[in-house]
């Protein structure tokens, strides 16, 4: 059965002024078997990347991409997982705060941006180019997989109008 949802937002009228959303469904509901293999896809691209490297390339992509549930979610498991609250702070201007991250972080950071705004510029050679330097090929593929995978997650949220806050796992 296909449910119709509407686009629009109307404000409450008390004090709280935070859009009110109609109702979208449930993306792991409703296409399950998409939803699992987008999960073994996500698992897939981490194998054998750092887990704070894994952390940083899902937060900027999902500061790029304007995704408050991602983001949440990311920086909370970055926190769990020791991230410094100086190096989560920087990350969404990590160009000005070079060193806080190390030429293999600002190198994924870089390939991140490329990858995410594709549309922009496509991905500049110099940007690949470094991150090439940084990582072997296989390292690189799971760069890139990740990339791949956040930037899916991301579209899911932002699609189905999941609410920061609200991590489901």
């Amino acid at each position: 059965m296909t449910t119709k949802t509407s686009t629009n937002t109307s404000t409450n009228t008390s004090t709280n002024t935070t859009p009110v959303k109609a109702p979208r469904l449930e993306f792991a509901k409703s296409a399950p078997k998409a939803f699992r293999a987008l999960i073994a896809f996500d698992a897939a691209a981490r194998e054998g990347l750092d887990p704070a490297l894994v952390e940083l390339i899902q937060i900027r992509a999902s500061h790029l991409n304007h995704c408050a549930y991602c983001l949440h979610m990311h920086t909370n498991d970055a926190r769990k997982a020791g991230e410094s609250e100086d190096r989560l702070h920087m990350v969404a201007v990590w160009r000005e705060a070079r060193h806080f991250f190390t030429e293999r972080e600002q190198a994924a950071l870089a390939l991140t941006e490329a990858v995410t705004l594709v549309a922009d510029a496509g991905v500049p050679d110099d940007v690949y180019a470094e991150a090439a330097a940084q990582f072997d090929e296989r390292e690189l593929a799971q760069v890139l997989a990740l990339i791949f995978t956040i930037n899916t997650w991301n579209r899911v949220a932002l699609s189905t109008g999941k609410v920061a806050g609200t991590d489901e796992r």
